[in-house]
């Protein structure tokens, strides 16, 4: 019965939890999927993908039908001994994206229960979390592996304060459970960000130790993350390895070439410029956003409704009342430092207001630690606008200039503000039998809260509301119509500090009523939570909704075939095809071809390269080698055609001759004027295989044939009929890191050429070539995975056996 009754509470939470994320997305309980653009491309990517796992019951591992060809190693692909994986399907049993918001609860649940607070606070708290306006735009836009990175964020922070609160085997446990989920969810620049966080909580821990003199206690808990850390990567071996070999081949891997398209020296060899890194910066007074969230805007899309001014400047246009109700459903009000904006981050008043009577009367010390990682996640998201810091981790922090949307590291703020919402609202009540500490801190609270507002309401006029966009609607529909839409921005501003000053008067009201007992703590709590979270819950469904969800079908196929792709399907060849609308940016064409584009944060490095060199510089001879022998363009009328081009040079051929150059340099210039059918150019400092110069300068035959005969993903066969000996060139990307080429069944070396695609020797006679994808990298890191899996669980076991042997002797 005791256990009954300890777990009661939890259980009954859970459950809450579960109910509110299906109410929440309620569209799922009528089969409904929510359309999310992001998926919607990942779909088109990962589609041949998909149709070899339906078709062939294994993993390709990779795919033909985006950037020519790449690893499917973050696309999705299912790995080996994924054991960690297994039980994080488990914890996501609900319908997506009600999955996620789950987690979401369940994990800052575990977080505030490691903070000592009753399971009802707890509650209310992971609830605020949840709602957190980014983090469910986050699922709207398709962000899954990022949603789900977040998600385990607050389980792997209550691992490490266990561990240094001398709970050695249960916080180890959690850590090493957490760790190894956050790693399966696959978004490293989540992971890193919380590493950020997790060294301002280690120092805070560290400190204390070495003030306290307590070196051996400290020693053991860095062992113990150390163990716990080493486990739970190594269960996610395979992804690890995979992902780091792939980075070496992506646009996050620093260019070999020294110049730029234009010809200009490169001044610097990072993967990412500065400029790409910080474009998602956040505006310094934008950050106020946080507390009221349409005060710069809201959105690129907002809906401003018929009583906006520019609703009123359409009506005196003559515009049907009909079509400017539809014009003003989606206004571009957003008028901040970033490009595009889906909707603001808003963590919440309520949660603002009660974090900040956390600052006034919690006497906990660690507040101070979730106040500095809130604080320094805030200054580093405004990117270029504070350079100083920002390019100090650029240039000296390691692994941050991989990484872009500085704005995203406000993710750490997200999760410290409601720790504190509820630091501040546990302590309020505990104090009780202090009052006046008790109106001290609320005073303090609210005339901060509401000095915020006002001075924000008297700055007004110091703002422009100019957009970065508004030249260009001044150009096109007048100054009329500037000023309309500049009216809405300030109508926008000025009401949500009212909303938020509203909020906080309200709340301040409840806990004041407290004080003076009007009310009991119960009935305080819940106005406080109904409050917390029906402001959040109403800015989210002005970007989240119902009217986001369409049925299955729709999402399996995002992609509608337009007739230009049903005339090219109906060729059963092997080639590629080169969507010019989708500019490299787009996996439409992925979904039904095999494309020379697609959409992906990491694409491959020199794909990216050969277009920004070549191909938008109308280079066909590229596209030849690259075998696209079709390319969809748009006519005049807005139709898409498919034009053939007769010039594609197949699958394979023999050339005549290849070009030895010594770098990646020469390579890119050598095709800005390459005959490909007939000469090869070969970088002879690339490749680890051994070639003589002289022999590699000869006359090649190019008399014989060389045909395609056996097409999947990951394997391909040719047969080649050829009097003397030849050199081939395969349309096919160049991967030394798992491709492997075979002669008659004999492993034959292969070599790059023409800077992405694939050669090799062919001896004279008829021969079988093939050519397979078989990555030693799946096969080791399969098998780490197995064993750190097994170590894993062999810990969970003995640790509980140890757990439950020590509270036995104590019962005695």
């Amino acid at each position: 019965m005791k256990i009954v009754n300890k777990f009661y509470p939890h259980a009954l939470v859970v459950l809450g939890f579960i109910l509110v994320s299906l109410i929440y997305f309620y569209p799922v309980l009528q089969g409904k999927q929510i359309f999310q653009s992001d998926i919607a491309q990942y779909t088109g990517m990962a589609k041949e993908q998909n149709d070899f796992r339906a078709a062939e019951h294994a993993e390709p591992y990779w795919t033909n039908s985006a950037f020519g060809g790449m690893p499917t190693y973050q696309l999705g692909a299912n790995y080996p001994n994924d054991f960690v994986g297994k039980i994080d399907d488990m914890l996501r049993f609900l319908p997506r994206p009600a999955d996620y918001l789950f987690l979401y609860f369940l994990g800052f649940y575990g977080l505030l229960l490691v903070l000592k607070t009753d399971p009802l606070k707890a509650f209310i708290g992971a609830i605020a979390f949840g709602f957190s306006t980014y983090l469910i735009i986050i699922l709207g836009v398709g962000h899954n592996a990022k949603a789900h990175a977040i998600a385990y964020m607050p389980l792997v922070i209550a691992g490490f304060i266990l561990v240094f609160q001398k709970k050695y085997i249960w916080g180890g446990l959690l850590t090493m459970f957490a760790v190894a989920l956050e790693v399966n969810a696959n978004h490293f620049q989540m992971t890193y960000y919380l590493l950020i966080f997790l060294l301002i909580l280690s120092g805070y821990f560290t400190f204390n130790f070495i003030k306290d003199k307590e070196y051996k206690p400290l020693l053991i808990a860095i062992g113990t993350l150390a163990v716990a850390g080493i486990f739970a990567i190594g269960a996610n071996a395979a992804n690890l390895m995979a992902t780091s070999e792939y980075a070496k081949f992506s646009t996050r891997s620093n260019s070999e070439l020294t110049f730029n398209p234009d010809g200009t020296k490169k001044t610097n060899e990072n993967a990412l410029s500065r400029e790409y890194i910080t474009e998602y910066s956040y505006g310094i007074a934008e950050s106020f956003n946080l507390i009221a969230p349409r005060l710069f805007g809201g959105s690129n899309h907002e809906n401003i409704g018929t009583d906006s001014s520019m609703y009123s400047f359409m009506m005196e246009q003559g515009v049907p009342a009909s079509q400017a109700e539809d014009f003003v459903s989606g206004m571009p009000t957003y008028w901040g430092d970033q490009p595009i904006v889906a909707a603001p981050a808003y963590i919440g008043i309520v949660v603002f207001f009660l974090a900040v009577l956390a600052l006034f009367i919690d006497e906990r010390k660690i507040k101070y630690v979730f106040l500095s990682g809130a604080l320094f996640s805030l200054v580093l998201s405004w990117g270029k606008n504070f350079s100083l810091l920002t390019d100090f981790f650029i240039d000296y922090v390691p692994m941050y200039d991989k990484f872009r949307a500085v704005s995203s590291i406000q993710v750490i703020l997200e999760l410290c503000f409601p720790v504190l919402a509820v630091m501040g609202i546990q302590s309020f009540f505990k104090a009780k039998e202090e009052p006046k500490l008790q109106q001290k801190a609320l005073i303090q609270t609210g005339v901060f809260g509401i000095g915020v507002i006002l001075i924000l309401v008297f700055a007004k006029g110091f703002f422009h509301f100019t957009g970065s966009n508004d030249n260009y609607f001044l150009q096109s529909y007048g100054a009329a119509f500037v000023d309309a839409l500049k009216e809405d921005r300030k109508s926008l501003y000025l009401a949500d500090l009212l909303r938020s000053g509203f909020f906080i008067v309200v709340t301040f009201g409840a806990l004041w009523l407290f004080i003076k007992n009007k009310f009991s703590q119960t009935t305080t709590l819940v106005i406080v939570a109904l409050l917390m979270i029906f402001d959040l819950f109403f800015v989210d469904k002005k970007y989240v909704s119902a009217k986001d969800f369409v049925s299955p079908v729709q999402i399996a196929a995002p992609f509608q075939e337009t007739p230009a792709d049903a005339k090219i399907l109906e060729d059963t060849t092997h080639y590629r095809v080169f969507e010019v609308n989708g500019n490299m940016s787009s996996a439409r064409a992925s979904f039904f071809h095999h494309s020379i584009g697609g959409y992906h944060a990491a694409k491959p490095r020199r794909m990216q390269q050969l277009f920004d060199y070549q191909i938008a510089k109308n280079n066909l001879e590229v596209l030849n080698m690259l075998n696209v022998k079709y390319v969809i363009q748009t006519d005049k009328e807005g139709k898409e055609i498919p034009t053939i081009n007769p010039d594609a040079n197949g699958n394979a051929w023999f050339v005549s001759s290849i070009k030895l150059v010594n770098k990646a340099d020469e390579v890119m210039k050598t095709l800005d004027h390459l005959d490909t059918k007939k000469v090869a150019v070969f970088n002879v400092h690339e490749h680890e295989g051994k070639f003589r110069n002289a022999r590699m300068k000869k006359q090649w035959d190019t008399t014989g044939t060389i045909k395609l005969v056996q097409y999947k993903p990951n394997y391909i066969k040719y047969q080649s009929d050829n009097g003397k000996d030849g050199l081939a060139v395969f349309s096919e990307i160049y991967y030394k890191n798992g491709w492997n080429a075979y002669i008659d069944g004999q492993l034959t070396d292969h070599f790059p050429v023409d800077y992405v695609l694939r050669a090799m020797e062919i001896p004279g006679g008829k021969h079988t070539i093939e050519f397979k994808f078989e990555p030693n990298v799946i096969k080791t890191g399969g098998t780490i995975n197995l064993v750190s899996s097994i170590g894993m669980f062999v810990l969970l076991i003995g640790g509980i056996y140890f757990e439950r042997k020590k509270f036995s002797e104590q019962a005695k």
